[in-house]
């Protein structure tokens, strides 16, 4: 061989040994690997073992389709644990195994005891103590029926294709009646669907509930709401500085002040947060201020879990704060289907992680809607709906949110106050990839709409709200009443 063929050999060698090392170096800054590996064997666990579904077509139609770095992950789901291993390269990897009470939690060693969740046969009983609709004969007069059809009917147009708008459930309620209710194809009845940003609602309902019994006032410093041998270690840094100065309040309307940044991309904070992070509250908690406390309104994840780990240390240990959402809530409104996970440290992962059938997300609107009572029992106390549907700050964007709720409706900050025909007064869930249960007092309705929409611009929530509503009769209710 010429010398100078060896020498060019040798060099494009080294080129590709440089950039390899480059490439390789990049991936293991930005934490892909691992946390790449993190995320496909959560998603698939908990699709798996907490919603009922197959392993194989969620990791096609879930996790696949989320980003161009799985195609270079695998997983392996065990059936026997009840945990999924994901693999980036076949070198990196991470175990989600499902806990009793917990759902799928990464980096947990697998626990005989538990129970993966299957839909149950459908509870021909009318909704809510059922899973049945009523028939058309009986829903409210004035509902415009074909209208209500048309629009749920292309809902679901594009249904079962990642690449589209991927609707998977659907249901309208009016004065406590379910008119429609459809899953996807593919998605028996009892499907729990993952909601999501909607947890954050849901959990802080539960933190309201425990705040109530105890007499914790919103307005405490987060450094002073804790009982003393129930501290985190987090809450000593914070009473060194300024972040001593957030109250309770400013985590429930993401007024904290901390310097987190809801990013989402595979380098991002949320992403680093949730796949990364074994105490997610505590991370958040090592943030420096971006803002004082109290004067500036930021959408934050990380902040949601802070205030769950703020209601864990309420309760005299763990086990029975993860029974909680259960004797508390779901067991009461009859959500079946509905688990809140937990991250490895124990904490509720508020600000994301609760998955329920389409008609159990339904319930949880609904409960909302009646503040808090249920079938004649105050589940949730009095006064919720209210602080929900408080704005986080007089003007601009924060106007358009409230306690851990959105309120899409405001005139001022509202996200759909421009959107035509859609109700002023509607407070709601909201969550990533096109989830929203929207609760609207003036039609005394709920309205739920749960898919898997990766491009946002693909579906508009405010218009899907806008254009179910229209078919609905108006209400003499108004927010906050009965």
């Amino acid at each position: 061989m010429p010398t100078w063929l060896k020498r060019t050999l040798i060099t494009i060698a080294s080129v590709v040994v440089v950039l390899f090392a480059v490439i390789v170096g990049a991936l293991l800054y930005t934490n892909l690997p691992s946390n790449g590996a993190g995320m496909a064997a959560k998603a698939v666990c908990s699709a798996t073992f907490v919603a009922g579904r197959e392993d194989q077509p969620v990791f096609e139609q879930d996790v696949l389709p989320a980003s161009p770095a799985f195609a270079v992950i695998s997983t392996d789901t065990d059936l026997e644990t009840k945990s999924v291993t994901g693999k980036f390269l076949g070198l990196f990897e991470r175990r989600a195994s499902l806990l009793p009470d917990r759902g799928c939690v990464l980096d947990e060693e697998p626990d005989p005891a538990a129970q993966p969740y299957s839909p149950a046969p459908p509870d021909p009983a009318q909704w809510p103590e059922g899973d049945a609709t009523v028939p058309k004969a009986e829903w409210p007069a004035g509902v415009k029926a074909g209208e209500l059809e048309s629009v749920v009917d292309q809902a679901f147009e594009g249904a079962g294709n990642p690449d589209g708008v991927n609707a998977r459930g659907v249901s309208v309620v009016q004065d406590g009646k379910m008119l429609l209710a459809r899953e996807a194809e593919n998605y028996p009845e009892g499907t729990a669907l993952h909601g999501w940003s909607m947890t954050k609602t849901v959990a802080a309902m539960l933190f309201y509930k425990k705040a109530q019994e105890i007499g914790l006032d919103i307005q405490t410093p987060v450094v002073d709401a804790f009982p003393a041998d129930r501290t985190p270690e987090w809450v000593a840094q914070w009473r060194e500085d300024e972040r001593a100065q957030i109250t309770v309040a400013d985590l429930l309307f993401m007024r904290a002040g901390l310097d987190l940044d809801e990013s989402y991309q595979p380098w991002g904070q949320v992403v680093q947060m949730l796949n990364g992070e074994p105490n997610m509250a505590a991370w958040a908690a090592e943030h420096e201020l971006s803002n004082p406390p109290g004067t500036f309104w930021e959408y934050s994840s990380a902040v949601s879990n802070i205030l769950a780990q703020v209601t864990q240390m309420q309760f005299e240990d763990d086990a029975e704060y993860w029974q909680d959402p259960y004797t508390s809530l779901f067991d009461k409104i009859g959500a079946t289907s509905a688990t809140l996970e937990t991250d490895t440290f124990g904490t509720w992962v508020g600000s994301s992680y609760l998955w329920a059938s389409v008609r159990d997300w339904a319930r949880f609107g609904q409960v909302m809607l009646d503040d808090g009572e249920w079938d004649g029992e105050q589940v949730i106390p009095t006064g919720w709906l209210e602080l929900a549907s408080t704005p986080a700050m007089p003007t601009g964007e924060g106007h358009g949110y409230g306690a851990q709720t959105w309120l899409p409706g405001e005139s001022d900050g509202g996200e759909c106050a421009d959107t035509a025909g859609f109700p002023k007064d509607t407070v709601s869930m909201e969550g990533h990839w096109g989830q929203i249960v929207a609760m609207v007092p003036s039609k005394n309705a709920v309205i739920s709409r749960l898919g898997w929409t990766i491009n946002s611009s693909d579906f508009d929530g405010c218009k899907f709200v806008a254009d179910v509503a229209a078919t609905l009769p108006d209400s003499s209710r108004s927010r906050g009443s009965n």
